[in-house]
C-alpha cells in the first residue's frame, strides 16, 4: 500500500512547489483569492466514490471532503 502513496504524495508535493508565489519576497504581497467552483479534488473524489459506492449521497458527502476522501481511498484500498 505504501507503494501507491508515496508517487501520489510526491506529485501533490511537486504540484504544490510550482503553485507558491514568491512575490512577498520581493517586498510586494498580494492578496489571495480563492475563486468558487469545483476544484480537481472534488472531481476525483466524486468520481472515487461514485465508483466505490454508486450512491449520489456519498458523491456528495465525499466531493465535499475532496482530497481527505481521495487519500483515505488510496490507504484503504478496493472494497
Amino acid at each position: 500500500m505504501l507503494k501507491k502513496i508515496i508517487p501520489f504524495l510526491s506529485v501533490i508535493l511537486l504540484l504544490a512547489s510550482c503553485v507558491v508565489d514568491n512575490t512577498a519576497a520581493s517586498g510586494y504581497a498580494r492578496p489571495v483569492y480563492i475563486a468558487p467552483g469545483v476544484g480537481l479534488g472534488t472531481i476525483i473524489a466524486v468520481v472515487i466514490s461514485w465508483t466505490r459506492n454508486k450512491s449520489i449521497l456519498w458523491a456528495i458527502i465525499h466531493g465535499l471532503l475532496g482530497w481527505l476522501y481521495v487519500i483515505y481511498a488510496l490507504i484503504v484500498g478496493k472494497k
